[in-house]
């Protein structure tokens, strides 16, 4: 289960919005999660809590495949971002680094900024504490939640290999 509250974002915001490439001089999430958002807007990190929610219109991720765009948004706090859809080159990658995302389309009308939000991924389920909205979804596909808790792709291939026989 995840809580937080909402940060709405519009449509068509690409990963140079969520990091500009004056940034990219770094892997390290803490380092682009202070910066996360500069390209749409300044200071945006100051207004976000750990476990925020990020909620998006469509295409949410579009533009270069830079992986820093999925690590500044954890940087940041951000563990789950809903939208209406992603971007597809983004959607693999922010698996990959462990942030989820979650479509959710017109869903995303019944979300205000600022509302808090309780989402369970397992059930498939966005709760508004606010509006008291609720708003089902796919729950994440089981091979992808293996990806997801083990924190990314790579920590999922070092369990796997770490499960192999020598």
């Amino acid at each position: 289960m995840y809580s937080g509250r909402a940060h709405k974002v519009g449509a068509n915001i690409d990963t140079d919005a969520i990091i500009p490439a004056r940034f990219l001089v770094t892997t390290d999430t803490g380092e682009l999660g202070a910066n996360c958002m500069e390209g749409l807007e300044p200071g945006w990190i100051k207004r976000v809590s750990p476990g925020d929610f990020i909620v998006a219109g469509e295409n949410f991720g579009c533009g270069s495949s830079r992986e820093h765009a999925p690590l500044a948004l954890l940087g940041a706090g951000v563990k789950v971002v809903l939208a209406k859809s992603f971007a597809r080159i983004f959607y693999r990658n922010a698996f990959n680094m462990g942030l989820i995302l979650l479509e959710i389309g017109d869903g995303t009308a019944a979300i205000g900024d600022g509302d808090r939000l309780e989402i369970d991924i397992d059930k498939g389920l966005i709760k508004n504490l606010a509006g008291g909205a609720e708003i089902p979804f796919q729950p994440v596909p089981a091979s992808m939640k293996e990806i997801l808790d083990q924190g990314g792709l790579v920590g999922y291939v070092r369990s796997r290999l770490d499960g192999q026989p020598a």
